[in-house]
């Protein structure tokens, strides 16, 4: 897995705060926060995130409604990677919210016995844990 991928993944399942996810994604280069915006895109649409929790991942995220990610969001563009430079925060944040939601929920219904996708072992294989946040 490449890193972008290992803390979105901690992000969503809770062994990192949104606070480390930020500044993890605020010292990337421009160009790796649109791949990071992108892949929370297809993660989202992977763990089967629905337009009923769009509200909800505003909510949780913070960001105003108002903003060019959240009306993206309520209109169910997932794709945001093509945003102005200062909107990529934004839509990080929204769309680790959304994908937050949806993996939970995943998770609970398919994973309850047990998951091979290398994704749901991150506590095991990187020694993080819900109480390192």
């Amino acid at each position: 897995m490449y890193e972008r991928e290992v803390v979105i993944n901690e992000l969503a399942q809770g062994f990192r705060s949104m606070a480390e996810g930020m500044a993890w994604f605020a010292r990337c280069p421009e160009a790796e926060q649109r791949l990071a915006v992108r892949a929370l895109g297809f993660f989202c649409i992977q763990a089967r995130a629905t337009e009923k929790d769009v509200q909800e991942a505003i909510a949780r995220s913070g960001i105003r409604p108002t903003y060019t990610p959240a009306v993206m969001l309520t209109r169910w563009r997932l794709h945001m990677s093509a945003l102005p430079p200062y909107d990529l925060p934004r839509a990080f944040q929204l769309l680790t919210a959304l994908l937050a939601i949806a993996d939970t929920r995943r998770r609970e219904r398919y994973c309850a016995g047990g998951c091979g996708r290398e994704w749901r072992h991150l506590a095991r294989s990187t020694g993080a844990g819900p109480s390192a946040t």
